[in-house]
């Protein structure tokens, strides 16, 4: 399917060139002078790269074959993220690059959605919104319970994000993952 300059929008995923990327920025720019155009940044599924492009009135690209199949993650053994199909059982292994930012976010046994380009897997997605426990972070003193003020916690993941003052370690919290901020804790 072909998609044209006025079909753009952040978080689209377009080839181009034989390249599969996702739109991560979008500006529409109409000058006081000429045609309206459509500046991007765009991040490359295969290498991660982040490219600016700009498109004008007339300019196509491509839908990529890109499917999405959601996938048990089992582990990682020093090169690898090893994730499984639990219908085929199959497994895929992606490397550190292909993974990203999500790696912090990943905890086996984890449903990820595994973004397969032609049959190959490329990249992970994990859940917007997951629950993990904290393994360290300081203790609550006494009259620390403003909400103004945080502290950082280290995840079971390994991930360190700022927390209130009042929690604890062991307890579980919730984790918007676009954004690495705590959300609340889970009761």
């Amino acid at each position: 399917m072909t998609i044209e300059m006025g079909d753009l929008k952040k978080g689209l995923k377009i080839e181009i060139d034989g390249i599969p990327y996702r739109i991560v920025e979008y500006q529409h720019v109409k000058p006081g002078k000429g045609p309206a155009f459509v500046r991007v940044k765009i991040k490359s599924f295969l290498d991660g790269k982040v490219i600016d492009k700009t498109f004008h009135a007339g300019d196509k690209c491509e839908t990529p074959n890109i499917v999405e199949k959601s996938m048990q993650y089992l582990y990682h053994d020093g090169d690898l993220y090893q994730f499984m199909d639990s219908e085929t059982y199959e497994q895929v292994g992606l490397d550190s690059n292909q993974v990203g930012e999500s790696a912090k976010w990943l905890l086996e046994s984890m449903y990820v959605s595994v973004l397969l380009y032609n049959e190959k897997a490329i990249s992970v997605n994990v859940p917007q919104i997951v629950e993990l426990k904290i393994i360290d972070t300081s203790p609550n003193f006494k009259g620390d319970t403003s909400s103004a003020g945080k502290k950082p916690a280290k995840l079971e993941t390994g991930a360190v994000v700022s927390v209130p003052f009042h929690i604890l370690e062991g307890e579980t919290i919730r984790i918007n993952t676009e954004t690495g901020d705590y959300i609340e804790k889970v009761k």
